[in-house]
């Protein structure tokens, strides 16, 4: 049997009738009466005892009915779950994040986006380091990365988009001499034990201008992959952090912020995924998220 004869089936069922069900069908009587017929000798009897003037069930066809009714019922659930999939309305999302993804907001705006029009697609976040974020995209642990621009981005496999930049700023322990000051110029900072995300290496924009402002009196203490990490190490006086702008909105016990003369220091955000992407619901996020 296949899933046309269960229709055929349950339109003389309702009908009654097999001229009237032939006619909500759309095709001839004759074909529809084979079709009941092949089903029944395939059942091994009958399923619908026949008058001149109605059809009516057989204590058979009733329990047929009920299971052909589930059956069709089933069968379209599969096809809409698999329409649904395929335009990436369901299934899962691995989105990994660092930094200014959580401070800026941005992530926060683009699932509550996301969840608002694709509530069905579950999302699975994963804290991870900037260059863990890389690895494990390209490895497939992850889906989509929130993360600042560094080196390991260039990588010809990703897609990246910008999504957003701000000024820096400098946080310091509140018993800290630059506290004093309204507004830091890099020149203060010689000398000061600087506290850096770990992605920003040697090679990278932020230390290349650091170093090329300070020379040798450029001195990163300490280097380190948490936001959350860098207030801290700031806030025990250990050390200088620079940090992006939104992060003045995190209150750590004895850290202060100031805000730094020094425009061609800039914090970025960016999202990045594999550029052959197969998962439905990775597409629609990327869509989604380009709109805005």
């Amino acid at each position: 049997m296949d899933l046309r004869q269960l229709r055929y089936f349950l339109a003389v069922a309702k009908e009654k009738h097999f001229g009237r069900a032939a006619a909500a069908l759309n095709i001839v009587q004759p074909a529809l009466s084979m079709q009941i017929r092949a089903l029944e000798e395939e059942l091994g009897g009958a399923l619908f005892h026949r008058s001149s003037r109605r059809v009516e069930l057989t204590p058979a066809g009733k329990v047929f009915q009920v299971e052909a009714q589930r059956t069709l019922d089933q069968a379209e659930f599969a096809r809409h779950s698999a329409e649904r999939a395929l335009r990436g309305e369901t299934g899962s999302i691995r989105i990994g994040y660092a930094g200014n993804a959580i401070f800026s907001g941005r992530l926060m705006q683009d699932l509550r986006a996301f969840h608002q029009h694709f509530p069905d697609v579950e999302i699975v976040l994963q804290e991870r380091g900037l260059q863990q974020q890389v690895e494990d995209i390209l490895d497939g642990q992850l889906d989509i990365g929130y993360s600042p621009d560094h080196s390991a981005l260039s990588c010809t496999s990703l897609e990246v988009q910008r999504l957003g930049e701000w000024n820096m700023l400098i946080a310091v322990a509140d018993n800290h001499p630059l506290t004093r000051e309204k507004t830091i110029t890099l020149d203060m900072l010689a000398d000061q034990p600087l506290v850096l995300y770990d992605a920003h290496d040697a090679d990278e924009r932020l230390t290349v201008k650091l170093s090329q402002s300070l020379g040798s009196r450029l001195n990163i203490a300490h280097r380190t992959g948490s936001s959350l990490n860098v207030l801290a190490i700031a806030a025990a006086g250990l050390g200088v952090a620079l940090v992006p702008e939104p992060l003045e909105q995190v209150h750590v016990p004895g850290l202060a912020y100031r805000h730094l003369d020094a425009p061609e220091l800039k914090a970025n955000l960016l999202m990045i995924a594999r550029k052959e992407e197969s998962n439905p619901a990775v597409k629609t996020w990327l869509k989604q998220v380009g709109k805005g």
